[in-house]
């Protein structure tokens, strides 16, 4: 897949990243915070589980092999939509997408600069470090209030 797909596809990934806190926290609304999170993941699972029949690649044995940190990351996505549920209705959907971005962005320079998890090293260099900046200042004046 060329850079210019994938590309498309992390934007259209953006879009549902904005839309599922709002939709999510909905839900929560008829169901509960927690139980909206549950249904959230199981709903995914399911629709993976699919994906995972029809494409046919890959196999889950490889499961054995893992080391118990690659493991957590249903963990970390289950605190991240469990607390996006939490604050969207408090501080706004803006709001909670800065933070997030913010920190997904501070944590990915962090990332790459040292070039952990066995991917490649990429510099924390000037320009990346006054964009991130940049991004940093924009999200305070987003959340002020």
């Amino acid at each position: 897949m060329n850079s210019l797909a994938l590309f498309f596809l992390m934007f259209c990934g953006g879009f549902a990243v904005a839309l599922q806190p709002s939709i999510n926290g909905r839900l929560a609304q008829k169901v509960g915070i927690i139980e909206s999170s549950c249904i959230s993941f199981a709903v995914g699972t399911v629709a993976l589980f699919f994906v995972v029949l029809a494409s046919g690649r890959g196999s889950f044995k490889g499961i054995a092999d893992a080391a118990w940190w690659e493991l957590t990351g249903g963990f970390l996505g289950a605190y991240f939509v469990t607390m996006t549920i939490l604050a969207v209705p408090r501080i706004g959907t803006t709001a909670v997408l800065v933070a997030t971005i913010t920190a997904q962005l501070v944590t990915g320079l962090l990332l790459d600069h040292f070039g952990l998890f066995g991917f490649r090293e990429i510099p924390l260099d000037l320009k990346r470090a006054l964009g991130v900046g940049l991004l940093i200042a924009g999200a305070s004046l987003v959340f002020r209030r």
